[in-house]
C-alpha cells in the first residue's frame, strides 16, 4: 500500500516510474518523504531535474536518509537543484 493522493494518470512514462520509485524506496521513512515529494512535484520538475531526480533516487536509503534529514552534510558531488527542493519540501512536512 501506498501513501500516494497523485494519480500517475496526465504522466509520461519516465514520471510515472519515478513517482512509484518515491513510494517504494524500501525505508518508510524515504517513502514518506520522497513519496509526498513526488506527489507534489513530479509533474511540475523541469526535464533537468528530472535527470537529477532520477539520480538521487539511485542512492540508497541508508545514505540518502541521513543527508534529507540534516544528520549528515550533502556531499558537493550530488547538490543540485531537485535536492535543495527535497530539502525543503521535507523541513514543510508535518506527519
Amino acid at each position: 500500500m501506498t501513501g500516494t493522493t497523485r494519480s500517475s494518470e496526465g504522466l509520461d512514462v519516465r514520471r510515472r516510474k519515478l513517482l512509484f520509485r518515491s513510494w517504494h524506496r524500501g525505508m518508510r521513512e524515504m517513502d514518506l518523504i520522497l513519496g509526498t515529494f513526488a506527489d507534489a512535484e513530479i509533474g511540475v520538475l523541469t526535464n533537468e531535474e528530472i535527470d537529477q531526480y532520477e539520480r538521487l533516487l539511485d542512492i540508497p536509503d541508508t545514505e540518502f536518509l541521513p543527508m534529507v534529514t540534516g544528520e549528515r552534510p550533502v556531499p558537493a558531488d550530488i547538490d543540485c537543484a531537485v535536492l535543495r527542493k527535497i530539502l525543503a519540501f521535507r523541513r514543510s512536512l508535518t506527519f
